[in-house]
């Protein structure tokens, strides 16, 4: 379960992104504003580590995958994955992180991929404390083959090539995560997909190989 505040939050997710994705070497879309295309959550078992998939597109450019990661505290070695920092009214000051240098956020992709445990549900906090769902913004689903199969714990990061796709070697699996989602669709089982408004056709999102 994902928990969402009404909150402000500043900068915003998309403001600083719009400041750290014309560095990246696999962005291939205009600088300037950015618009939000579609978003989906992986739930930390911990409940410490907000995990959050942005699709985002710069006026006529493509659509890019840009996965996060929120933190309360910096997290230790990772200073070449932050995005910055944002003022959550709740929660207070928040790190925002690159998630392909998280760990947290390869355990829980490995988790989509091999065991399909899916995205997050997404509920509201509103007055009174109580908890509204909230639509969720688009679909994904594993092509594991693989019923009923479980994902190899991820225990550190080993490397992360940060290119396009994105992988990632932990100590149990290796990640690939594709940055432009309209640059092609050539790859193999299994592998995680998605669907969003106006894209009806799965794109794939991310593919997982267990070591050894």
């Amino acid at each position: 379960m994902a928990l969402i505040y009404r909150a402000t939050v500043s900068p915003t997710k998309l403001e600083l992104l719009a400041a750290w994705l014309p560095a990246r070497p696999w962005y291939t879309g205009p600088a300037g504003d950015l618009e939000q295309v579609a978003a989906y959550r992986f739930d930390d078992p911990a409940g410490e580590v907000g995990i959050e998939t942005l699709l985002v597109r710069s006026g006529d450019g493509p659509v890019h995958q840009v996965p996060l990661t929120y933190r309360a505290e910096p997290l230790a070695g990772a200073e070449a994955w932050l995005v910055g920092t944002t003022e959550h009214s709740v929660l207070g000051e928040r790190w925002v992180y690159d998630a392909t240098g998280d760990p947290v956020y390869a355990a829980a992709l490995a988790g989509a991929i091999i065991a399909d445990t899916g995205q997050a549900e997404q509920l509201v906090l509103v007055e009174d404390d109580r908890l509204e769902p909230r639509e969720l913004h688009m679909d994904i689903a594993s092509t594991t083959l693989t019923p009923d199969a479980t994902a190899p714990a991820v225990h550190r990061i080993e490397s992360v090539e940060d290119a396009d796709p994105a992988v990632i070697v932990t100590d149990t699996v290796t990640l690939s995560v594709v940055r432009n989602l309209e640059a092609g669709d050539d790859f193999t089982a299994p592998a995680l997909t998605g669907t969003w408004p106006g894209q009806p056709k799965p794109i794939h999102l991310a593919t997982a190989t267990p070591q050894g």
